[in-house]
């Protein structure tokens, strides 16, 4: 069934694409989560995320090309999913959208410790994350500083703090 678009206004087209809640949360699970696989974004999902629900998105952000899929070396049927170029190019709005939840909403402390650095660290952080980004999705070079490392240690750290249980791929 043909999409038609309401208007060409850059924020509706992006909203287009984006726009449901679903989609960008499996962006985040793949960029900040490091999950790549349907069961690993079905099960550590912090949302609740419905397989139903999860399946049409991926197929949605496949279609739309911002993750690709490719079969597991191990089981053919197994599908792993990588973020595009385009989806890479979403950190600095997930870094602007994290930091305006700090301010306006009541996150948990461990889960907006990354957002808190990204915030801090501004475009420098957003482009090394990026570049980061590239070589685990892309096969581009592997960049000097981890990025992803330095989130997940501040988060492990501030679960830590709290006595909570820690998961290596958590948002």
């Amino acid at each position: 069934m043909p999409h038609t678009k309401r208007s060409g206004c850059p924020i509706n087209l992006t909203l287009e694409q984006l726009g449901d809640r679903w989609s960008l949360i499996v962006i985040r699970d793949v960029m900040f989560g490091n999950r790549c696989t349907y069961g690993e974004l079905l099960a550590q999902s912090e949302e609740g995320i419905a397989s139903n629900i999860l399946a049409d998105r991926l197929k949605r952000l496949t279609a739309s090309g911002l993750l690709t899929r490719r079969s597991a070396p191990e089981h053919r049927q197994k599908g792993i999913y990588n973020l595009t170029e385009p989806a890479i190019q979403l950190v600095p709005l997930l870094a602007q959208m994290g930091a305006w939840g700090r301010r306006h909403t009541r996150p948990s402390k461990e889960l907006s410790v990354r957002a808190e650095l990204l915030e801090k660290g501004g475009p420098p952080l957003w482009n090394a994350f990026m570049e980061e980004l590239r070589h685990l999705h892309l096969g581009a070079a592997r960049p000097v500083r981890s990025v992803f490392g330095e989130l997940q240690a501040a988060y492990e750290k501030a679960c830590a703090r709290r006595g909570g249980a820690t998961h290596a791929d958590e948002p």
